[in-house]
């Protein structure tokens, strides 16, 4: 692999035994440390063909749950997803004295709100890799304690979780009147939160590292003694997630003003959240591995959970693969793509940076070079995936430049491989479609998926029709 001359994101509940993945798609008998999941996975080839009925939405379940802690009274939150990260942001909401009761056969969590207040005064969390928990809950928990008792609360990660940057959240808090650190004074979590309820006022943060330091601040700012003004500096990163942050607030009732770089966003001390029943859509990322698979292999594959006017950024898959020569269908509820052949493209997805794993897979089965830019900050996900993605690509055989800020990825015969996938659910996910056109693809650590979709591998080879 040749960089370019320019440039230089432990599971806490073990899936059940009496849900393993799929023999028929399962090709190794070594089993992992995961009861139910075998170390390695391999894929068979084949088309994918048939209906897909997606989980709920990681993004909007974690910012719902939350949201639903804050307000007054008891939500119901249907459809939700029930997966390693939801399972982390309940947890140490429970930790903390919430009620949260979870139905996970009828995918339905029930959140008692308590007004704003956070009942323990103290506590120590732990959120494994799950980025939106780290986040949100800082930035939460400086709404405990009062000026006369003090709040002392600590969240840590697993190994990877203390390596992901968080100073320009800590920062920004911190100007908001809270007083959160790093333990190690490096920037990165454990993160310790002093909280005497937080002040309020005016803050500037850069926007170009992670749009989840804006959600977090966001969604607990109603609750801030004065009005909270933030200033954007600088690009945006993934900005549809911060638009799917205001828009579920405006359905729990609070409002938010500002135009990003434009003008600061703005939230009015004093709103509070309604408790209600919110029904989670379809999961638009987890959406993209079965349409992308069905445009790979001249499938045809409806995915119901889906709109056109979802609140969720990642739903722009469907149009990228329409451009590059998919044919799409939508439905009130459902999407359904009919592969056609495929060319390249050269596309921005700085605003839906987690489709670019996706994209990269099938750009390999696309006339003409694909270029992916702006996903730089991908670097500092689960794993560096622009570094993760090229190395498992030339693992293939395939031809590449790699970019500081994305790839450029040229189409052309492949090896047989066994893909490392560096415990990032969307290493393993996407380059699982690999082996619906390449025989002897083998999945190293399948159970990762359990992050965000344990039933991946169950449902892809459901509508893995052989060939």
């Amino acid at each position: 692999m040749k960089k370019g001359d320019e440039e230089v994101e432990g599971l806490l509940h073990p899936p059940q035994a009496d849900a393993p993945c799929n023999d028929v798609i399962a090709g190794g008998a070594k089993q992992s440390s995961v009861k139910g999941y075998p170390a390695e996975l391999e894929i068979r080839p084949g088309r994918v063909v048939g209906e897909v009925y997606l989980p709920g939405s990681k993004s909007l379940t974690n910012r719902a749950i939350l949201m639903a802690a804050l307000a007054q009274g008891e939500s119901t939150l249907s459809n939700a997803l029930f997966s390693e990260d939801t399972d982390y942001m309940a947890s140490a909401l429970r930790e903390l004295g919430f009620s949260i009761d979870e139905d996970k056969r009828g995918k339905q969590f029930k959140v008692k709100g308590l007004g704003g207040i956070i009942p323990s005064r103290k506590a120590r969390l732990f959120v494994g890799n799950a980025g939106t928990a780290m986040r949100f809950l800082t930035a939460m928990l400086t709404l405990g304690g009062s000026t006369a008792d003090v709040g002392e609360y600590e969240i840590d990660g697993i190994e990877r979780m203390r390596q992901r940057p968080i100073q320009d959240l800590l920062d920004c808090l911190n100007q908001l009147g809270a007083d959160v650190r790093s333990r190690f004074n490096n920037g990165c979590p454990p993160v310790i939160i002093k909280a005497r309820g937080l002040k309020g006022g005016q803050a500037r943060m850069k926007g170009d590292l992670s749009s989840q330091y804006f959600t977090a601040i966001l969604l607990s700012a109603p609750y801030a003694r004065k009005d909270v003004e933030i200033e954007v500096v600088g690009e945006l990163v993934s900005r549809p997630y911060v638009d799917m942050t205001l828009g579920l607030m405006k359905r729990f009732g609070v409002s938010v003003v500002g135009a990003y770089c434009n003008t600061p966003l703005q939230v009015k001390a004093g709103q509070r959240y309604s408790s209600l029943h919110y029904e989670v859509e379809g999961d638009a990322t987890s959406a993209s591995y079965f349409l992308a698979g069905a445009a790979i292999t001249s499938g045809k594959v409806r995915v119901y959970g889906l709109s056109r006017d979802s609140l969720q950024g990642d739903v722009r898959f469907v149009d990228l693969l329409e451009e590059m020569g998919s044919k799409v269908r939508w439905g009130e509820d459902w999407v359904e793509l009919e592969g056609d052949s495929l060319k390249g493209i050269e596309v921005d997805l700085n605003d839906c940076p987690d489709l670019a794993q996706t994209l990269a897979v099938v750009a390999l089965f696309a006339q003409g070079k694909t270029r992916i830019r702006n996903v730089a900050n991908l670097r500092i996900k689960e794993t560096d995936r622009i570094r993760a993605v090229a190395t498992e690509l030339e693992r293939l055989g395939v031809r590449l430049r790699e970019y500081e800020d994305g790839l450029e990825i040229e189409p052309g015969r492949f090896n047989p491989a066994r893909i490392e996938t560096y415990g990032d659910h969307r290493m393993a996910m996407s380059f699982a479609l690999v082996g619906l056109r390449v025989p002897g693809i083998v999945i190293k650590d399948p159970a990762c998926v359990a992050k965000t979709f344990p039933g991946y591998f169950d449902e892809l080879e459901r509508v893995r029709q052989a060939i």
